[in-house]
C-alpha cells in the first residue's frame, strides 16, 4: 500500500530560513499572517491531505466517475471529502474577506495545492478550478456579479470551471465557435459545445459556474473577437440560490490514462442563459487571468505527485533486499542488501530529492513574489514582483509537469516489476502525471510563450528580473569559500543561459523559426539555472541552520549534499541544452512533412 506524508519540515525549512516568510505579514493586509500562524494553518492541512484525501486516492482511481442520464456521480467518499474541505475552509484560504474568504497570502494557498496534490490530485481539480472562476470574477466582473458569485465560490458551495476548448480548437483559441446572442434583458444566450471541461458536471456541489469563451454576432475573427459569459448550471433565483437548471448539459465524460476520479466532461450549451464578464471581445484577457492562476496550480500538481512517488521510491529503496553492494555487504544479517545501496537506485532517488526540494523552493518564492505584486508597499516593488512571477509562470508549469511525470517513472523503475501492477499504487503516480504536461497550455506551449512573448517583454525588463536577483546572489557570496563548489558550477551555467538569451534575441529577429526552435531547451535551461540558484541558497540557509541549532545535524547536512549532487550531476545539462539550442532551425525544418 501506498503512503504519504506531508514534508512539513521541509516545507518550514523553505518559509522561513530560505525566504523569510515573516516579511509577508509587514504588506497590507497580511498582519496576521505570521510565521507561526501561517505553521499552524499548513499542519491543519497536512492532517486532512494525510487522513482525509489519501485514503481515497487509490480507490477513487479504481472506481472512476460514472456518467449516466447527464450527471456524474464522483468515487464513493469524495462528496464527503469535499465536504470536509470546505467546512474547513480550505476553498475559501486566499479569498477576499469582503466575500466570506480568509484573506491569507497565496504563499499558503501554494503549500495546500502541493499537498492536496500529493495526497490526491483527482480531487484537487475540483476546487482548483473554482480558484480560477473566482479570480476571474473578481478582477472583471461588475459588482452584481461578485456580489452573487464570490461568496458562493469562496465557500465551496458552488465550484467553477474553465469552458475554452472545443473539438477543432485547443491551444488556438482563435479558432473558437461558440455563439453568444443578446437577449432584450441584457444576458446572451450561449451555444456550443465545449470539450476536455474539468468538474464539468459532478454532484459535489449545489451549483456549478460555467465561465465560457464564445463570440458575440459582429465580433472580429481570431482572438480579438472572444468574449467571456459567466454561466451557471442552476439560474440563481432572486435570493441568489439555485432556480431553474439553465440549458447546459453534460453530454459525456472522458474515459482517460489517469486523474480518473476527476470528471473531464463534454459540455453542450444549447441556447444557455449566460452574462457578460468584462467588457466585449475582450474575453481573453479575462481568461488569461484564470489560465495563470491554472498554470500554477498546475506547476504544483507535478511537484506533488513528484513528492509522493519520491516517498514511494524511498520506502521502499530501504525495504526491498535485491543483491549485495557491489563495494561489500552492508547487511550481514540479512540475507541481501536493501536496494538503496546500489548506486543506480541512489541516482535515481537523489534526483527526485534534488527536484523535489529545489522545486518547492522555487514555487514558494514565486507565489511570495505574487502576494507582493498584490499586496506592495510601494509600485516599483509591485511591478518587480509582478515581472518575476509572469516571467517564471511558463517555466514552473513546463518543467515542474515534465519532472512530475520523470519522477513517477523513477518511481516505477525503483520498484521494478512490483511498480508495474496496479496494487503498489504507483504506476497511478504515473498516469495521472502526465495530464499536466498538456492541459493549460502544453510544456511547448510554455516554451514558445518564455521566448516569444517573455524574454522580449519591456525590452528584457521581465528577464532581469531574473537575472539581476542571480547575478546579486553570485556577487554577495562569491568570497566564500565554502561555497565555492556550488558557486562556480551555478556562474558557469548562468552565464550560459545569458548566452543563450542574447543568442535567441539576435537570430529571432531576422526568422521567429529560431526562436521556437531554441524554446524548449531554452526554458529547460532557465529552470536548471533557478534551481540552481535555490539549492545554492538552500545550501547557506543550512549552513546558517547547523550553527544555530546542531542538533538537526542530518536535516541540514542532507541538504548540503543533495545540493551538491543537484550541481554535480542535474545542473551540467544546461550545457547539453546550450549546445542543441545553438545549433539552430535548419535541423528541424529541412525535413520535409512528406518524408516523416
Amino acid at each position: 500500500m501506498p503512503a504519504y506524508t506531508a514534508p512539513l519540515d521541509d516545507i518550514r525549512f523553505v518559509l522561513r530560513d530560505v525566504l523569510g516568510v515573516e516579511a509577508l505579514s509587514a504588506l497590507p493586509g497580511y498582519e496576521d499572517a505570521t510565521p507561526d500562524t501561517i505553521d499552524s494553518i499548513i499542519e491543519e492541512g497536512a492532517k486532512l491531505c494525510e487522513q482525509v484525501l489519501f485514503p481515497l486516492n487509490q480507490s477513487g482511481d479504481a472506481q472512476g466517475c460514472q456518467f449516466a442520464e447527464g450527471a456524474v456521480r464522483t468515487p464513493a467518499g469524495f462528496p464527503e471529502a469535499y465536504t470536509a474541505f470546505c467546512e474547513g475552509g480550505w476553498s475559501s484560504i486566499c479569498a477576499d474577506p469582503a466575500y466570506g474568504g480568509m484573506g491569507l497570502p497565496v504563499l499558503v494557498n501554494t503549500v495546500m495545492q502541493e499537498m492536496i496534490c500529493a495526497a490526491n490530485f483527482s480531487f484537487g481539480m475540483y476546487p482548483g478550478l473554482s480558484q480560477g472562476a473566482y479570480e476571474a470574477l473578481h478582477a472583471f466582473g461588475t459588482d452584481e456579479q461578485k456580489a452573487l458569485y464570490l461568496p458562493k465560490l469562496a465557500s465551496g458551495l458552488w465550484t467553477g470551471t474553465m469552458c475554452l476548448t472545443e473539438a477543432h480548437c485547443g491551444t488556438d483559441l482563435g479558432l473558437i465557435q461558440a455563439r453568444a446572442a443578446a437577449g432584450p434583458d441584457g444576458s446572451f444566450a450561449i451555444t456550443g459545445t465545449k470539450i476536455f471541461i474539468s468538474a464539468g458536471e459532478h454532484d459535489l456541489a449545489e451549483n456549478i459556474v460555467h465561465l465560457v469563451l464564445a463570440r458575440l454576432p459582429d465580433a472580429p475573427e481570431g482572438v480579438k473577437g472572444i468574449s467571456l459569459f459567466v454561466v451557471p448550471k442552476f439560474l440563481p433565483d432572486e435570493a441568489g440560490n439555485p432556480g431553474a437548471r439553465n440549458a447546459v448539459e453534460c453530454g459525456s465524460i472522458e474515459h482517460k490514462m489517469g486523474i480518473k476520479a476527476s470528471s473531464t466532461c463534454v459540455m453542450n450549451f444549447d441556447g444557455a442563459t449566460g452574462w457578460l464578464v468584462g467588457e466585449p471581445n475582450k474575453g481573453l484577457k479575462a481568461m488569461f487571468k484564470m489560465m495563470n492562476a491554472a498554470r500554477l496550480g498546475v506547476a504544483m500538481q507535478g511537484l506533488g505527485i513528484a513528492e509522493v512517488a519520491r516517498q514511494n521510491a524511498t520506502i521502499y529503496a530501504r525495504e526491498r533486499l535485491q543483491m549485495r553492494a557491489v563495494s561489500g555487504v552492508k547487511f550481514p544479517d540479512k540475507p541481501a542488501d536493501p536496494i538503496i545501496v546500489h548506486p543506480d537506485v541512489r541516482r535515481m532517488l537523489l534526483t527526485m530529492k534534488a527536484f523535489t526540494e529545489g522545486a518547492r523552493a522555487l514555487s514558494l518564492l514565486v507565489s511570495m513574489n505574487l502576494d507582493i505584486s498584490l499586496r506592495p508597499p510601494d509600485e516599483e516593488t509591485r511591478k518587480s514582483a509582478d515581472d518575476f512571477v509572469a516571467l517564471m509562470t511558463p517555466v514552473l508549469k513546463a518543467y515542474q509537469t515534465d519532472m512530475g511525470f520523470d519522477v513517477a517513472s523513477m518511481a516505477m523503475q525503483v520498484y521494478g516489476g512490483h511498480g508495474y501492477i496496479r496494487e503498489t499504487g504507483v504506476e497511478q503516480y504515473a498516469r495521472d502525471a502526465r495530464i499536466a504536461m498538456i492541459y493549460e497550455g502544453t510544456n511547448g506551449i510554455q516554451a514558445l510563450d518564455l521566448v516569444g512573448r517573455k524574454m522580449g517583454q519591456g525590452y528584457g525588463r521581465l528577464l532581469r528580473s531574473f537575472f539581476h536577483a542571480v547575478s546579486d546572489f553570485l556577487s554577495e557570496n562569491q568570497a566564500d569559500p565554502a561555497l565555492a563548489d556550488l558557486l562556480l558550477p551555478l556562474g558557469k551555467s548562468f552565464a550560459k543561459l545569458q548566452q543563450a538569451s542574447g543568442l535567441i534575441a539576435q537570430k529571432g529577429l531576422k526568422d521567429p523559426e529560431e526562436g521556437a526552435a531554441a524554446a524548449t531547451d531554452y526554458l529547460r535551461m532557465f529552470a536548471l539555472v533557478a534551481m540552481g540558484w535555490m539549492w545554492a541558497r538552500m545550501a547557506v540557509a543550512a549552513r546558517e541552520g547547523l550553527e544555530a541549532d546542531p542538533a538537526r545535524k542530518d536535516f541540514y547536512e542532507a541538504k548540503t549534499i543533495t545540493a551538491r549532487f543537484f550541481m554535480e550531476r542535474m545542473l551540467p545539462e544546461t550545457e547539453f541544452r546550450f549546445r542543441a539550442l545553438s545549433s539552430g532551425a535548419q535541423n528541424l525544418t529541412a525535413l520535409r512533412p512528406e518524408c516523416f
